[in-house]
């Protein structure tokens, strides 16, 4: 059992790593497989709305019900929504698959993760197959629910692949929209978009600008080697390509005021190219990053009642001081602009 190093200041706050965080693995080899099979030709760039999309779906069903996860629809894991592209009037339809890991307090805050299964398909006469981006969340995460299956956890926990996320964050917005429909207490949403490729080892965790009570918790969470997470990405600081608030999945959330935290490698020059396949991601790097994530839900798990405390504290000062207000002279602002 590895030995994890939680800071002084960390564990007076109250909060915890159980022996649980340590145990639990992440299978890395089934991880690569799952990667390699939604990377494949086969799968056909995994395109909105193609056969290459079924294709996939057909394969995530399948582990999700391996996992022991429950669909949340009823009858079947399937979310189908509308949605209109960006630049374009027409209509169009998308798949969300949503499962669920049923938490020992049924009844308390949940954590919905997210990863984004679609591609763009064919790219100039060419199969884009997309495997850092973005079959390489999906595979983190089906590996990450199979490894939960070993133990209940304290909260109930949702596992989504999204669809038409390459054309506007569709599928994402179609999933908040129906959490908000079921008053569902989403206290935490864990993103993953792009885990497989970085020179450095280096793994962004953005979200904490927006939520600062997440900085402290990400810092405590067992990173495995040869990983190196660092925070940022997430605010005007890092300039106009390097603030990530709106660019995958989890921006839904944020506009529901929702926390999150993304899970992404910086650009590479594999993105959105026909190259982005299984055979240039750095496999020991994923297969890393796959155990972080892992590691970092069993500890949201486990301190999930003090982040909905922290949240609820941080809704409170954000009422008082960042919502539009009238001034003493009758003029109506918005934050920022007094």
């Amino acid at each position: 059992m590895r030995h994890l190093l939680i800071p002084a200041l960390l564990a007076a706050a109250g909060f915890t790593a159980t022996a649980l965080a340590q145990e639990l693995r992440a299978d890395g080899e089934r991880a690569l497989e799952h990667l390699r099979i939604l990377a494949a030709d086969e799968m056909d760039g995994r395109r909105t709305g193609t056969a290459g999309a079924g294709a996939a779906r057909a394969y995530i069903e399948q582990e999700f019900i391996g996992a022991g996860l429950t669909p949340w629809f009823g009858e079947g894991f399937e979310q189908p929504f509308a949605y209109t592209p960006r630049r374009s009037s027409e209509t169009l339809d998308g798949i969300n698959l949503v499962g669920v890991q049923v938490g020992q307090n049924p009844d308390g805050p949940v954590i919905v993760m997210t990863a984004h299964y679609d591609h763009l398909g064919n790219c100039g006469g060419q199969i884009c197959n997309g495997a850092d981006d973005n079959a390489s969340g999906v595979a983190a995460m089906l590996v990450i629910a199979a490894a939960l299956e070993e133990t209940q956890p304290r909260h109930t926990i949702f596992f989504a692949a999204l669809d038409a996320e390459e054309n506007g964050l569709n599928g994402a917005r179609a999933l908040v929209e129906r959490l908000q429909d079921y008053d569902l207490d989403v206290v935490l949403n864990i993103n993953l978009d792009m885990l497989a490729i970085n020179e450095d080892n280096e793994l962004p965790a953005a979200g904490a600008f927006h939520f600062p009570f997440l900085r402290e918790h990400i810092d405590a969470i067992d990173v495995a080697s040869p990983t190196r997470v660092i925070q940022g990405y997430d605010s005007p600081e890092w300039g106009p390509n390097g603030d990530w608030t709106y660019s995958s999945d989890h921006a839904a959330f944020h506009e529901a005021g929702i926390p999150w935290i993304y899970y992404g490698v910086d650009f590479h020059e594999h993105y959105h190219q026909p190259t982005d396949e299984y055979d240039v991601v750095h496999h020991d790097f994923f297969v890393s990053n796959t155990q972080t994530v892992l590691n970092a839900v069993v500890y949201f798990d486990e301190n999930l009642a003090t982040v909905a405390e922290q949240l609820a504290t941080h809704r409170n000062s954000a009422s008082r001081t960042e919502q539009a207000h009238e001034t003493g002279d009758g003029r109506f602002v918005k934050p920022g602009m007094e």
